[in-house]
């Protein structure tokens, strides 16, 4: 049977225009819809239609029940599913675009498509797809428009093998601009991994996602170290990963000093102080603070007023919004050199009441 052709217009797409209308009606109804995005030919379905799913398996010769791809016109038809402060820093740089991110949960509606609580969803940057995505009443999923394991559809001559109905609905744009499948990339608890290469490579999705973080103080023999050890166990417990897998997901933990002796270990107190809590900073080398080694963090917190104002003067106007007090109530971090080992104590966990404070704004 043959389907519908639509020569789709040049130019941006009209809210209204009837192809769109006519799109939406054919998904409301269980039929297929093949639009162009940015990378390939994508064939659509409704996403919460038993049968329309049932539908898209066959047309591309797929395994019925497998998991299928929510597709959505803007970031904003997530809402508050995915919370998550990584998350928002992929988003706002790779999204609408060529990545297609697997992540747990899954939001209400949306179980037929999804496999072990994991579902994949991706923001096409195609101004047709994009178009259809958000003038449906009702969740898509779109998928290459092409056979089960066939080479991705770039043009409308990659859809002659398909088998379609004649209610269904091809709209055809010409050749896509990318011609290259989406990345795909699964990120949550414990899991940072790359399960389709595409446009993205991974150092830069790390690199996106994670922050380079650093602690500064005055030797870089107590506190900071104590903050450094402090961070990475708690950045490794919320992210599900070991503090050796830190750099896997993004994240680089340091310390530094203004005053530092290269070099100096750190504090027998501060060790012990970190052992008893589980922690082991004993093979810590003191860093100085540069103006180099500081331009190439995120964030770097430091432990005292005077401490962010050294290192305000160590940057250009231009670096500085990435230096701040630890503590966001703005208090001092007192230094325990030559304290007892309670003075320690009381200072570690003060850090790490600070540390929990920040940790919402790194993961």
């Amino acid at each position: 049977m043959t389907p519908t052709r639509v020569l789709l217009p040049s130019g941006s797409p009209e809210p209204d225009a009837p192809w769109l209308q006519q799109a939406v009606e054919v998904l409301a109804t269980g039929g297929l819809v093949i639009v162009p995005t940015e990378t390939v030919y994508g064939i659509t379905a409704r996403a919460d239609d038993p049968q329309a799913l049932l539908n898209l398996a066959r047309a591309k010769g797929a395994p019925g029940g497998r998991p299928w791809t929510w597709h959505v016109g803007s970031a904003a038809a997530l809402g508050h599913c995915f919370e998550s402060t990584r998350l928002d820093r992929i988003i706002a740089r790779y999204w609408p675009g060529p990545l297609t991110l697997v992540l747990p949960g899954v939001p209400p509606g949306l179980e037929l498509i999804a496999k072990d609580d994991w579902i994949g969803i991706r923001c096409t940057a195609g101004p047709f797809s994009a178009a259809l995505c958000n003038a449906a009443p009702f969740p898509v999923v779109m998928t290459s428009a092409n056979e089960h394991g066939g080479a991705p559809a770039v043009d409308h001559h990659s859809f002659d093998n398909l088998e379609l109905a004649s209610g269904d609905l091809i709209l055809d744009g010409g050749p896509t601009r990318l011609q290259e499948s989406s990345t795909i990339l699964r990120m949550g608890a414990g899991r940072f991994e790359l399960l389709r290469e595409g446009l993205h490579d991974m150092n830069s999705l790390k690199r996106t996602a994670g922050q380079k973080i650093a602690f500064a103080c005055t030797g870089n023999t107590c506190r900071s170290p104590m903050a450094e050890g402090i961070a990475r166990a708690m950045l490794a417990k919320s992210i599900g990963c070991s503090e050796d897998a830190l750099a896997e997901h993004g994240f680089v933990v340091s310390s530094m000093g203004i005053y530092a002796e290269p070099g100096s270990p750190a504090a027998r107190h501060a060790v012990d102080t970190m052992r008893e809590q589980g922690v082991d900073i004993s093979a810590h080398s003191a860093t100085q603070a540069t103006a180099e080694n500081v331009a190439e963090l995120d964030a770097v917190y430091c432990l005292t007023r005077g401490h962010l104002g050294a290192l305000q003067q160590l940057l250009p106007p231009g670096q500085r919004e990435i230096l701040q007090l630890l503590d966001p109530k703005g208090r001092d971090i007192a230094d325990p050199i030559g304290g007892s080992a309670q003075v320690y104590l009381e200072c570690a966990a003060q850090i790490a009441e600070c540390i929990e404070a920040r940790l919402k704004h790194w993961i």
